[in-house]
């Protein structure tokens, strides 16, 4: 119900809340579009305009009416316009190639945002933002429009730590991510993407975290982001309103447009093509194109992509899924699938009295500009056993979370929605999951992830408590909260040590559940076919010409926001790449 608008897009229950979603009373009627020189919309498309919609856009097409066919010919064919399938665009096309992307999503853009949660999650996220795991434990969101993720994520731009760079170049033999080379490609995608270090304002969950590191003698970091440092948008998960935020939509998918990439939006990826490698040749197959097909379903043709190079830039979701429908069988396609597990703390900060030194409400203000680092306690300062950010909730993802008292404690928890503060805690998973489908992901934690969680909850609704709020908890599903009034040093440290990870639902008697929007690995890199999916420049160990260009091929989990990371890799592969075509590596 919280969701839920009238045609003045109003919700009787908002101003009871104090809530008012961003820019739905002034909303912006400059339609601006970047891509729109390279942007081919099948859901506006019909079988008799489609066909003159690629030939003007520089296609290469011919039908098939026998075999109910678009054929294209193209240099290189990326599935997928997020953090991987966007920079490899803007790589490739810059080096001469013409490339064609396909991106299952919509193309939307400042002005098309609503700011409204429930249209928000349908047309920007798969499957309007509800992926279970498949014991239901873990709640998975993934962008599923023009930019990806980058269009829909919360802005932090952190770099690849130099603890995991060490890890991924030691311990799994991965020269790259010690080599200069891949310095360079940060410093290339922090310059492409603005990303600045400072915040002029913090919203008030910010302000929140700041101050109870502060009277703790914690350290509260300030977070890099993909904006200017007067961004101030809270409501960046339904699309930035603003235009501030650079995800691919606005920074490297305009720049392979203008180098003649062409974008085919509400297509999905089919199967790819592969043929029989001559001349005795190490690998057998070489990928030659995908079957792709419209989510429109008035265009019943499908499309047949012949390229000299295939790119997979869907996700570390469904990439693995792609790869083992068409017949691909390496052992680490859809393994070592990592999450960045997380859970969430609130804390109540009524508008008057101390606590009202905390300006805005929840809603309101960039959504992540600080971080805290929770570190062993024997001083150990590799890396943190959890990170502490701030997370972005809408009243009705709220009102989901809220676990069931009574009616009337739910109401009164809705009332204070807009003081309530939240805090998630998110570990760098030592355990993994497995894509087996698109509908099939399994996931566990280990007994280390609990353990970190546990210490990370626990200093989370520390930081709470110093910060001045009035009443703590978690949204296990016990209700489990503390009214901090009053309460002395041991009835707090009673009630924190009562506070543990749980399990999923169902799975004993408290529970919670757990939420993710970093999903890496799952088509890992390897030095060899035995440890990974791909190699060290992103290549198929099974077929020549295909690559994977996503946060898949991450060898394990980042422990921190991954953006930079994903593209950073993908810079390094695209431009490797981009090399070898030169050279005629690859031919049609």
């Amino acid at each position: 119900m919280f969701e839920q608008v009238d045609d003045e897009c109003n919700n009787p229950t908002w101003e009871a809340m104090g809530y008012k979603p961003e820019g739905t009373t002034t909303r912006n009627t400059k339609k601006e579009r970047p891509l729109e020189k390279g942007i081919i919309e099948t859901r506006y498309e019909t079988p008799s305009t489609l066909l003159q919609s690629l030939t003007s856009k520089g296609v290469q097409v011919t039908e098939d009416p026998q075999n109910n066919l678009y054929k294209i010919k193209c240099d290189v064919v990326i599935v997928g316009s997020g953090c991987g399938g966007g920079v490899a665009a803007a790589v490739l096309a810059g080096a001469g190639q013409k490339v064609v992307v396909l991106e299952k999503g919509n193309y939307y853009t400042s002005s098309d945002y609503s700011s409204l949660e429930g249209p928000s999650m349908d047309e920007l996220y798969d499957r309007g933002g509800k992926i279970p795991t498949t014991d239901g434990s873990v709640a998975l969101l993934a962008g599923s429009t023009v930019g990806g993720g980058t269009a829909v994520n919360w802005s932090a731009a952190l770099n690849t730590p130099d603890e995991v760079l060490k890890e991924w170049s030691e311990e799994n033999g991965l020269a790259l991510f010690g080599s200069p080379r891949y310095r360079f490609a940060m410093e290339c995608v922090n310059q492409r993407l603005g990303v600045t270090k400072g915040c002029v304002k913090e919203g008030f969950q910010n302000q929140v975290l700041r101050k109870g590191c502060e009277n703790l003698g914690f350290e509260a970091d300030m977070v890099p982001r993909n904006s200017s440092e007067s961004h101030y948008c809270g409501s960046c998960y339904c699309g930035c309103k603003s235009a501030d935020k650079q995800g691919t939509d606005v920074t490297w998918l305009v720049d392979a447009v203008n180098m003649g990439a062409v974008i085919i939006t509400g297509s999905e990826a089919k199967t790819l093509l592969f043929d029989q490698n001559k001349d005795g040749r190490y690998k057998k197959k070489r990928c030659i194109g995908l079957v792709a097909s419209s989510v429109n379903e008035k265009i019943t043709r499908k499309f047949q992509i012949e390229a000299k190079v295939t790119i997979s830039a869907c996700g570390s979701l469904l990439t693995p899924p792609l790869l083992m429908s068409s017949g691909l069988r390496n052992k680490h396609i859809g393994k070592n699938l990592h999450i960045h597990p997380s859970l969430m703390v609130w804390g109540y900060f009524p508008p008057e009295g101390t606590t009202s030194e905390f300006e805005g409400k929840v809603s309101e203000g960039g959504i992540i500009t600080s971080a805290h680092k929770v570190f062993s306690e024997q001083g150990s300062r590799s890396m943190p056993r959890a990170l502490i950010e701030t997370p972005a909730l809408g009243p009705a993802a709220c009102a989901v979370l809220i676990p069931w008292e009574s009616g009337m404690d739910v109401k009164k928890r809705m009332l204070r929605y807009s003081r309530t503060a939240n805090l998630f805690v998110m570990v760098r998973d030592e355990g993994s999951g497995e894509v087996r489908s698109k509908t099939r992901i399994a996931y566990k934690l280990t007994r280390l992830d609990r353990e970190n969680m546990t210490v990370g909850l626990r200093r989370a609704l520390q930081i709470m408590i110093a910060a001045g709020a009035v009443e703590v908890g978690t949204y296990r599903s016990d209700g489990q909260r503390l009214e901090c009034k009053g309460k002395t040093d041991e009835e707090i440290e009673e009630f924190l040590g009562s506070v543990f990870a749980t399990r999923g639902p169902l799975s004993d008697r408290f529970w919670g559940n757990y939420s993710s929007a970093h999903h890496m690995g799952s088509c890992r890199m390897g030095k060899s076919e035995k440890d990974g999916a791909v190699d060290e420049n992103g290549e198929s160990w099974e077929a020549e010409g295909l690559f994977v260009c996503d946060g898949s091929v991450l060898p394990s989990a980042v422990g921190v926001n991954p953006m930079i990371t994903i593209q950073s890799t993908a810079y390094c592969i695209s431009k490797k790449l981009a090399e070898s075509l030169k050279n005629r590596e690859y031919t049609s």
